[in-house]
């Protein structure tokens, strides 16, 4: 089996949450309701509602989580998938 990258990873991450973060304010911009805008200021150091200086600072916070999270999830995938193949292959060659 072949084991993960973290950048890669982290890039789809941090870009799947950057498209979510501008969905997100885009809808609060639509519908004035600000539904995501206590989640925003909780979430994004630095986030006030809404400036241009503030849209990217949350941009840029969004796409480094999910750097973080590749950087975090990809060594224990890689470190469990490591461990349960080999568990797997004892098990197949104690029974052969």
């Amino acid at each position: 089996m072949r084991r993960l990258d973290w950048k890669v990873v982290g890039c789809a991450a941090g870009s799947f949450l950057s498209i979510s973060y501008v969905l997100c304010v885009t809808y609060d911009l639509i519908f004035p309701q600000h539904a995501m805008y206590g989640v925003w200021i909780k979430l994004l150091p630095g986030f006030k509602w809404l400036s241009w200086w503030s849209f990217f600072v949350g941009l840029i916070e969004t796409f480094l989580y999910g750097l973080y999270f590749g950087q975090v999830f990809v060594p224990l995938y890689n470190f469990f998938t490591i461990r349960f193949l080999r568990e797997v292959s004892e098990k197949e060659t104690s029974y052969g």
